[in-house]
């Protein structure tokens, strides 16, 4: 996300959230309704990966009543740390405080129209398994600049495409000004082998 001026938003191009370049690029993400649930650790921990089937199995519930984007949802991953943990920027937002300390958010794509009904109605039906204590919700993210890039293959090269990303950033003049986010375009368990996921 960057610290550009509201009136530039309008010259980048929109995303498209199934596709990103292989090449840093700057561009506009629309305002956009998911649905939500929020933890905090380290990231692929058992609890991190049932709270994002959770949200994914009720978004595709939603998908079969038309509320939501039809077949495998884009997983969507928000991240950030509390104010009171040191700043970090693009390049470096996993390698300057530990991982257990990040807070994050996973996010499903769904319809702006979509209620709280809707959402209790789902997650009945859906076959993950929940704790009563994941608060499942509807989270609006509005249109914003950002800047993204394609990563391929396994986590351990992410810091890596990272540093292009940050590099790009300054080319740019922008900085981080809000959660870090990763959408996952291929389903993965804690199993699922990475060279080619996306």
């Amino acid at each position: 996300m960057t610290d550009r001026d509201l009136h530039s938003i309008n010259d980048a191009p929109a995303i498209d959230y199934d596709h990103a370049s292989d090449e840093p690029e700057l561009v506009r993400a629309p305002r956009t309704t998911f649905v939500s649930v929020s933890g905090a650790g380290a990231p692929a921990t058992p609890v991190w990966h049932r709270k994002k089937r959770l949200v994914t199995d009720i978004a595709r519930q939603l998908a079969t009543v038309g509320l939501a984007p039809e077949g495998q949802p884009a997983e969507h991953l928000q991240y950030h740390y509390l104010p009171s943990m040191p700043p970090t920027n693009i390049a470096d937002f996993y390698s300057v405080n530990p991982l257990t300390e990040l807070h994050y958010r996973a996010l499903a794509r769904v319809a702006d129209d979509l209620t709280r009904e809707d959402i209790a109605a789902a997650r009945r039906t859906a076959p993950s398994p929940f704790d009563d204590d994941d608060e499942v919700e509807i989270h609006v993210i509005d249109q914003q600049l950002v800047i993204q890039v394609m990563h391929r293959g396994p986590f351990t090269n992410e810091l890596a495409t990272l540093a292009r990303l940050g590099v790009a950033a300054d080319s740019f003049g922008v900085a981080r000004s809000g959660p870090h986010q990763e959408i996952h375009l291929d389903p993965f368990t804690l199993d699922t082998p990475q060279d080619t996921l996306r």
